[in-house]
C-alpha cells in the first residue's frame, strides 16, 4: 500500500507505475462531485484507456463538470468512436494543437502538451509522467510494467495546480473557437500567495513566463548537493549548463547516480544519450541503464532531502518546446521514499556502465545522432545558450 506523507499541511502519495496510479486516479474520479480536469499527452484506446474513459463518462453522466485535454500529436491514435463516446456521455474534450507538425518546420508547430495532470473538485490533484496507456505495450518483449512515477495531493496547492489546468483549458478554448490570441494571460494569475508552502512547489515550464522554471529548479538543487544525487531520466540530453552542474558536483565529492534508457524505444534519442557517457563517465558520474522494461520516470533525489516528480525529461524538447509540470518537495520522508525506490529498481533491474566498449559502427551512430538532434536544436533556435 502506497505511504502517505503529510507536509505543510498537505497529503502526498507516491504512485509507482500504473500499477498503483490508475486505481487511485479512477477512484478519485468515481468521487468526484463537482469538477474533473485531466491533462494528458498519450491516451490510448487500449484497456487502460477504455478504463479511465468510462470512469470520465460516469462521472459526467452523474452531473460532474468533465474536461479533457488531449495532446493532437500524443493522442493521434485515440479513434473518433471513443471521443464521440466521451462527448455523448457529456465530457468536454478538447485537442492541443491537433496539426501535424510536419506541415511546417516552425518551431511553433513542434510545441507539445506533454503534462500529466489530473485535479478532482479542486481538492486532489495527480501530477507526474504516467501517460493514459497499458503499463506494457502489447508488443512487448517484457511482461515487467512501464517504469514511471505519479503523485497524488491533497492541500492547499491543488488550487495552484487547478489554477494551471483552468488557464491552458482556456487558451485552448480560445484559439479553437479561432479568436486570434495576441497576448496570453498571466499564467497562475493570483495563485502565488495562496498556493505558497516552504516544502512544496508545482513548477510548470511553457512558452511565456515560466520558460526555465524546472530548468532551474534542478540546477540549483544540484549546485546545492551535499552528499548524493539520484536522477532517473527516460530521455536525457542535456545542454552544457546541466552537464557541468552534474560534473562540478561529481568534483565536490557529491555521488552522482544516472538511471538511464537501457532499451531502445527511440533510436536517435538512444544513441544521442550515449554519445555523453564518455564525458560523463570520465568526471566521475555514475551510469546504469534499465534493463526490465521501458524507463519513463521523469524523477530525482537529492542529499534524501529534496525530490521531484512530473513530466519533464531532461533534454531540449521538454526544457524548451513542451509544456512540462513537476512537483519539487523538500521533505525526508518522502525523498528518501522516491530514493529507496530507485535504489532498488537499480539493484534488481538496472547494469552500470563503466567504461564504453562499443565498437568504432556504434560509436558513429552515437556521434550522428547526437549531431543531428544539437543540428534541429540549433536550426529552431533553441536553447542557444545551453
Amino acid at each position: 500500500m502506497a505511504t502517505e506523507h503529510r507536509i505543510d499541511g498537505h497529503t502526498l502519495t507516491l504512485l509507482k507505475n500504473g500499477t498503483e496510479f490508475f486505481p487511485a486516479l479512477c477512484a478519485a474520479i468515481d468521487s468526484a462531485q463537482l469538477t474533473v480536469a485531466l491533462e494528458t499527452y498519450i491516451f490510448a484506446d487500449d484497456e487502460t484507456g477504455r478504463t479511465v474513459a468510462m470512469a470520465l463518462q460516469r462521472a459526467a453522466l452523474r452531473g460532474v463538470t468533465v474536461r479533457l485535454l488531449l495532446d493532437g500529436f500524443g493522442s493521434a491514435e485515440l479513434s473518433p468512436k471513443r471521443i464521440d463516446e466521451l462527448r455523448i456521455a457529456g465530457v468536454e474534450v478538447q485537442w492541443f494543437r491537433r496539426e501535424p507538425a510536419f506541415l511546417s518546420f516552425r518551431r511553433s508547430r513542434l510545441r507539445r502538451m506533454h503534462r500529466k495532470i489530473a485535479v478532482i473538485d479542486s481538492e486532489i490533484a495527480f501530477i507526474g509522467g504516467i501517460n493514459i496507456l497499458d503499463d506494457i505495450p502489447a508488443d512487448a518483449a517484457f511482461d515487467i510494467p512501464r517504469f514511471d512515477y505519479a503523485v497524488k495531493m491533497e492541500g492547499m496547492l491543488v488550487a495552484k495546480v487547478n489554477d494551471a489546468v483552468r488557464h491552458l483549458w482556456g487558451v485552448v478554448s480560445r484559439v479553437t473557437q479561432g479568436r486570434r490570441v495576441l497576448r496570453f494571460l498571466r499564467y497562475i494569475s493570483g495563485t502565488r500567495k495562496r498556493g505558497a508552502t516552504r516544502h512544496l512547489a508545482f513548477v510548470v515550464r511553457d512558452s511565456i513566463r515560466h520558460r526555465r522554471d524546472i530548468e532551474r529548479a534542478y540546477l540549483q538543487a544540484i549546485g546545492n548537493a551535499q552528499q548524493e544525487i539520484i536522477l532517473a531520466n527516460a530521455y536525457f540530453l542535456p545542454g552544457r549548463s546541466f552537464r557541468k552542474a552534474l560534473k562540478l558536483a561529481a568534483a565536490r565529492g557529491v555521488r552522482v547516480v544516472m538511471l538511464l534508457q537501457g532499451r531502445v524505444e527511440y533510436w536517435l534519442q538512444h544513441h544521442a544519450t550515449r554519445e555523453l557517457y564518455g564525458e560523463l563517465l570520465a568526471a566521475g558520474v555514475e551510469i546504469y541503464e534499465y534493463q526490465a522494461s521501458f524507463l519513463h520516470a521523469k524523477v530525482a533525489v537529492i542529499d534524501s532531502t529534496w525530490a521531484t516528480v512530473g513530466s519533464s525529461n531532461i533534454d531540449p524538447f521538454s526544457l524548451f518546446l513542451a509544456k512540462e509540470a513537476n512537483l519539487v518537495v523538500r521533505d525526508s520522508g518522502f525523498a528518501e521514499q522516491l530514493r529507496d525506490s530507485l535504489q532498488m529498481e537499480i539493484a534488481q533491474h538496472a547494469v552500470q556502465i563503466k567504461q564504453l566498449h562499443a565498437g568504432i559502427v556504434a560509436r558513429v551512430m552515437s556521434r550522428i545522432s547526437y549531431t543531428l538532434i544539437r543540428w534541429v536544436i540549433g536550426l529552431l533556435g533553441i536553447a542557444r545558450r545551453k
